[in-house]
């Protein structure tokens, strides 16, 4: 009897020991299915839930106490930012609880750089908060999305994973939300960070960690949306050869709380932007004094 009671005890105690992860499911190409095991595009995404990925891999098992729990269903290129601002305030309030080490976000690649670096300046915690995804559906051959979410999950619960800001891990590869952006519509190794590098990478099942950010993120960003209801609406203009002004006539018109100019080269402003952006100023009635943007000077020849 005290040796059934012995064994009992350590497994209990084995099994709480563990960090305790929690896996936020979006969807994605990692939860995506498709007609047959060679399709690799035109494929499902968001067809499977939280917990058939986390049945899918029972190694985790070994490295971690593992819950889940499904935010969204989707293909990323549909990410909303009502979906983003509520993962941020789940995220903070997981990482809140002292039973909660990490927590792993699946999400789809084609927006996972915007989500995961919204996360960097929003969650205020320097627990580990890394995203993972796939490249290929989960019914494919060589499925590359069971042993990224192992590697996920292998991260969040390192001790030396703590304080370096939201990361992204994919194919062996431990980057930094603030650098990696997907270089690839369709090869495995897509998320790269060609100037800044990788935090480390997974040898073996191991994290080696190479490098910290120095940027702000997490804890001593000046963001804070754990009490904000709904994020503002600021859409995005690109400056090209010919880029016309009534851009800034629809973001008015659709009333934008904010537009962002990116620019060509170091910040080059068009004539045709120049004028819109004017506009876009004009277009509000706030108190207080209105300031011209800073236009620079460029040489021609």
């Amino acid at each position: 009897m005290a040796t059934v009671l012995l064994l009992i005890s350590h497994c209990v105690f084995s099994t709480t020991s563990l960090p305790h992860i929690v896996i936020l499911a979006t969807g994605g190409t990692i939860a995506g299915t498709a007609a047959n095991n060679t399709q690799t595009a035109g494929y499902k995404s968001g067809e499977l839930g939280v917990q058939t990925l986390i049945n899918a891999v029972p190694e985790m098992n070994n490295i971690a106490r593992v819950d889940g729990e499904q935010v969204a269903n989707i293909g990323s290129e549909n990410m909303t930012s009502d979906i983003i601002l509520k993962l941020s305030q789940k995220v903070n309030a997981l990482l809140a609880r002292d039973d909660v080490d990490g927590v792993v976000i699946t999400h789809g690649t084609d927006t996972l750089d915007e989500t995961a670096y919204f996360l960097n300046l929003t969650v205020k915690s320097d627990k580990p908060v890394v995203f993972t995804a796939a490249m290929r559906p989960a019914s494919a051959i060589s499925a590359d999305g069971a042993m990224n979410l192992l590697e996920a999950v292998t991260v969040a619960a390192d001790p030396n994973a703590k304080g370096r800001g939201v990361m992204v891990v994919l194919n062996d590869r431990i980057g930094s939300a603030r650098f990696v952006t997907k270089t690839n519509a369709t090869t495995l190794d897509t998320f790269k960070a060609p100037e800044e590098g990788y935090l480390g990478v997974i040898v073996n099942g191991q994290p080696q960690f190479e490098t910290r950010v120095e940027k702000i993120h997490t804890l001593r960003s000046v963001f804070d949306v754990r009490n904000i209801k709904k994020l503002p609406n600021v859409v995005i203009i690109y400056g090209y050869q010919d880029d016309p002004e009534y851009m800034y006539d629809a973001a008015i018109a659709h009333h934008a709380d904010g537009i962002i100019y990116a620019g060509t080269g170091a910040g080059s402003v068009s004539v045709r932007s120049d004028a819109g952006i004017k506009k876009s100023g004009e277009s509000r009635d706030y108190r207080g004094a209105r300031f011209p943007h800073r236009k620079r000077r460029r040489t021609v020849g």
